[in-house]
C-alpha cells in the first residue's frame, strides 16, 4: 500500500496522543499501563523512580506509588527484565523463554551465556532449591557457589549470583516477586507468573510489535537493536513518510486523522516519549541527554533534568531535585528552548507545583 504522508506536526501529535500525554488523561493506572504496554523500572530517585514519575506525568496527583505496588502484589501486573507489564502480556514472552537462548542462528555471546550456566550447573541448581525452600530472596541472600566466574569488561565482572539470576529470569525459571529496598526479590516463576496459555513464538513476536506500535503511535520498522525492549516495530501498522525526515516509518492507522488537544507535562528522562533519542530528535528536534553520569562541570541542564512537553513540542528542561531531608523540591533552573508565552509559563508552573504537591514537598523556585 502507498505510504501515508505526514507532516512533523502530524507525527508528533500521533506520538504524544499514543503515549497518553495529550489533554485526555487516562482513567486509572491499569488503563494507562495496558495502553502504554510497559513502565520501565529504574530506582534513581533524584525526583522519583521512573515508573512512578511516568505514571504521575499521565495521571497527575491522583496517582499514588502504592497503586503500582498493589498491582504488582495482586498479580494484575508483573515485572519482567526491568519492565512492568500487564500480566496477560506475559504470554507473549513465554515461548521465547522456553527456547532460550533461541534456535537457528544464535549469536555467539548468547551461546557463551548458555555455556556459562552449564559450567555452573551446581550453582544454578542451588539457587533453584533455595528459592523453592525459602523464596522470595534478594541476590544478597544467595551465596555465590559458581565455579567459573562471570567475566566482563563492565561493572558486572564477577557478579556471579546477579548474572545467574538475570539469565534464569530470561529462561523463565524465576521472576521478580517484589522489592526489598532497592533490591529485587526473586522467586520461582511458577509462583509469580499467571498460568495463561503460551502464545507460539512467531505469533507472539508479531503481537509484541503491534502492541509496541499502538503504544508509540509511530516508529521505525527497523532501527538499532535495543536490549530487552526494541524501539522498532517490524511490519506492524502501515507505512508512512514524514515531511523533512528521511526513510520510512510505520504508523498505527487507528491514530490517523484523530483530533489533538495538548497540555503541559514534565517527563522522566526515561519516559517512552523521549527514551529513543534518535526518534526524539527526528520528530521533536529536541536536544537532550540524561546527564547524571557526567561530571557536574560538564552538565548543560542538570543531574536529572525533566524534559518539558507543551502541546506537541518539547520546549525545555526543568533541573530539579527532591531533597527529602529538607522536605523541599528544589528547582535550580528552568531551561527554555523556545520563548515561553504567559500561557505556557502558567501551565508549566502549574505542573511544577503539582509535582511538589504529589511528592508532598515544599517548592523552592529559582530567583
Amino acid at each position: 500500500m502507498a505510504a501515508h504522508e505526514l507532516s512533523r506536526t502530524d507525527a508528533r501529535r500521533i506520538a504524544v496522543r499514543a503515549q497518553l500525554l495529550d489533554a485526555a488523561r487516562p482513567a486509572d493506572l491499569h488503563e494507562m499501563v495496558r495502553r502504554l504496554s510497559l513502565l520501565q523500572v529504574d530506582q534513581t530517585s533524584a525526583i522519583a523512580p521512573n515508573a512512578d514519575l511516568s505514571s504521575w506525568s499521565r495521571l497527575g496527583s491522583t496517582y499514588a506509588p502504592g497503586d503500582l505496588e498493589r498491582a504488582l502484589a495482586d498479580g494484575s501486573m508483573v515485572e519482567l527484565r526491568g519492565f512492568i507489564r500487564p500480566a496477560q502480556d506475559l504470554a507473549l514472552y513465554r515461548a521465547d523463554m522456553a527456547a532460550w537462548p533461541g534456535s537457528g542462528d544464535v549469536a555467539e555471546w548468547m551461546l557463551a551465556q548458555r555455556d556459562w550456566i552449564d559450567d555452573n550447573d551446581a550453582c544454578h541448581r542451588d539457587i533453584t532449591a533455595r528459592l523453592e525452600l525459602s523464596g522470595p530472596l534478594t541476590a544478597r541472600d544467595i551465596p555465590d557457589t559458581c565455579i567459573v566466574p562471570w567475566r566482563s569488561t563492565g561493572w558486572n565482572n564477577n557478579r556471579n549470583v546477579r548474572m545467574m539470576l538475570d539469565l534464569m529470569e530470561q529462561r523463565g525459571e524465576i521472576a521478580t516477586a517484589g522489592h526489598k529496598g532497592r533490591d529485587r526479590l526473586w522467586d520461582l516463576a511458577v509462583r509469580v507468573y499467571p498460568d495463561d496459555a503460551v502464545v507460539p513464538a512467531p505469533e507472539a513476536r508479531l503481537l509484541r510489535d503491534e502492541t509496541r506500535l499502538r503504544a508509540l503511535g509511530i516508529a521505525r520498522g527497523k532501527t538499532t537493536a535495543c536490549p530487552v525492549e526494541p524501539n522498532d516495530v517490524g511490519t506492524a501498522g502501515e507505512p508512512a513518510v514524514i515531511d523533512g525526515v528521511r526513510g520510512e516509518w510505520r504508523v498505527d492507522p487507528a491514530q490517523l486523522g484523530q483530533p489533538f488537544s495538548g497540555r503541559a507535562a514534565l517527563l522522566s528522562p526515561l519516559d517512552r516519549l523521549v527514551y529513543d533519542r534518535s526518534r526524539m530528535a527526528e520528530l521533536f528536534d529536541f536536544d537532550y541527554q540524561l546527564e547524571m553520569y557526567k561530571p557536574a562541570a560538564k552538565r548543560r541542564w542538570g543531574y536529572f533534568a525533566l524534559p518539558i512537553l507543551y502541546g506537541d513540542r518539547l520546549v525545555g528542561k526543568v533541573d530539579a531535585t527532591a531533597d527529602r531531608k529538607a522536605r523541599v523540591l528544589r528547582v535550580d533552573a528552568i531551561h527554555r528552548d523556545v520563548r515561553f508565552t504567559k500561557t505556557m509559563t502558567a501551565a508549566i508552573d502549574h505542573e511544577i507545583r503539582d509535582l511538589a504537591d504529589w511528592l508532598e514537598l515544599d517548592l523552592d523556585l529559582p530567583g
